[in-house]
């Protein structure tokens, strides 16, 4: 190698080294930056029934729960009964959007139902002129079990459930209703399986109704808020773990 190509060698590799980029040896790392997220959370379960005491709800109408309801085994218990008045017990609050989950236990012959949307007015004589109903029944013993859309977990006399759901005489029966009036929605599970499933209003709802023996009760499921019912049908009945979600 010669002397003029290693000069030449040298001053390209100055040139390299003086045009690389310096480092900024200042410069700090960039801070992670946290992003908050919102996440939709389920509503809380909240207990209708404390299992010990009959707080919360009161008879149809009045204001004092009747004797014929007790507390069993942490159940709430319906004596039955023969003759007039009812006692047909509602919450004492009113609800618009929600899911109830409850369990049920019919006794033999028996017939029963769990109702929403029920208007409290002197003007009404029972809860079912004002409220939707979910049948309660035993199935097999009762008269009502010989109409398919009368049977238990049926919208009454609306939407005809399922075969083969319904737990025996005796036994607990889970029941979830679910109403959402801002989605025009309603669903019924009976031990798991849907038996109902149906709008709140407009023109199919009205159709229903129209085929059904409430076509002409002029304020029957009108009312979007209103009161959870437990049927008094002069029959004993048992229902227990009830709860439910409001939904916003």
């Amino acid at each position: 190698m010669t002397k003029t190509t290693t000069i030449l060698i040298l001053i390209i590799v100055f040139v390299a080294c003086k045009d690389q980029p310096k480092k900024d040896t200042d410069t700090k790392p960039e801070e992670a930056t946290s992003t908050e997220i919102e996440v939709d959370k389920e509503p809380e379960w909240v207990s209708l029934f404390d299992g010990k005491t009959l707080n919360g709800w009161h008879v149809y109408n009045g204001r004092d729960i009747s004797s014929h309801w007790s507390v069993e085994d942490g159940a709430l218990a319906f004596a039955g009964r023969k003759g007039s008045p009812e006692y047909n017990i509602v919450t004492d609050k009113e609800y618009t959007n929600f899911k109830l989950s409850l369990e049920w236990k019919i006794s033999v012959n028996g017939n029963s139902g769990i109702m929403w949307g029920v208007i409290e007015d002197e003007k009404f004589d029972h809860p079912y002129d004002t409220g939707a109903e979910i049948q309660v029944l035993d199935n097999d013993g009762h008269p009502d079990g010989k109409f398919p859309s009368h049977r238990a977990g049926a919208l009454y006399d609306l939407i005809v459930p399922p075969d083969g759901i319904t737990k025996p005489v005796g036994e607990w029966n889970t029941c979830e209703i679910y109403i959402n009036h801002r989605a025009n929605e309603g669903k019924v599970w009976l031990n798991g399986t849907l038996t109902a499933e149906f709008p709140l209003s407009g023109d199919k709802w009205d159709a229903m109704i129209a085929e059904s023996k409430f076509k002409d009760w002029e304020h029957f499921a009108k009312s979007k808020t209103g009161r959870i019912c437990l049927q008094d049908h002069e029959d004993k009945v048992w229902y227990r773990n009830i709860k439910i979600q409001e939904l916003d």
